[in-house]
């Protein structure tokens, strides 16, 4: 039983990652011309189901010449070079890595990133599923790029707070009232 379905992908329900709990009918029906008997099961399923628009946290497991795979719960996920940043992007796979060249950012293995999902295609079986990321929308990406979109839009927010309370001056112009 657990064989049969742990590890493998349900359209209905994602990843099947484990079964526990499991209850068997003790009454079984036999069915003429098969020499097994049939049980009613019930059981528990830990399962994963990647949702399009969902955010989801995870680490950078390889990079290639055409982008990043993200491991997100029980599998990878492909974060295209399209889909990082609008920088011009450079990688280098025998170092494991892919950097911005305006902006110096480094994408490496490794690096914790929180992504949008934008594809998911879960084939019946265990054949693998196909999930599609970004993270080129504000608050996404490597942690060290949250953490300094933050701390920007946080001075952003304090520099704008302390401008409105200082009172402006009127400058009078002679010959006007």
């Amino acid at each position: 039983m657990k064989g049969k379905y742990e590890s493998t992908i349900n359209p209905d329900l994602g990843y099947i990652i484990l079964i526990t709990n499991i209850a068997v009918d003790p009454t079984g029906k036999i069915i003429p011309g098969d020499g097994a008997t049939f049980h009613k099961v019930n059981f528990d399923v830990m399962t994963f189901f990647p949702k399009v628009q969902e955010i989801v946290e995870g680490e950078v497991v390889e990079i290639t010449d055409f982008g990043a795979f993200v491991r997100i719960g029980p599998t990878d996920a492909l974060l295209h070079l399209s889909q990082i940043t609008d920088d011009y992007l450079s990688s280098d796979v025998k170092q494991g890595m892919i950097l911005a060249s305006q902006s110096k950012r480094i994408l490496k293995v490794g690096s914790k990133v929180r992504v949008r999902i934008t594809a998911v295609s879960l084939p019946r079986g265990a054949a693998l599923g196909k999930i599609g990321v970004t993270c080129r929308q504000p608050f996404l990406g490597a942690w060290e790029w949250i953490e300094e979109d933050v701390a920007k839009a946080e001075k952003g927010i304090a520099k704008k707070a302390e401008s409105k309370e200082k009172p402006e001056k009127i400058e009078k112009k002679p010959g006007k009232k």
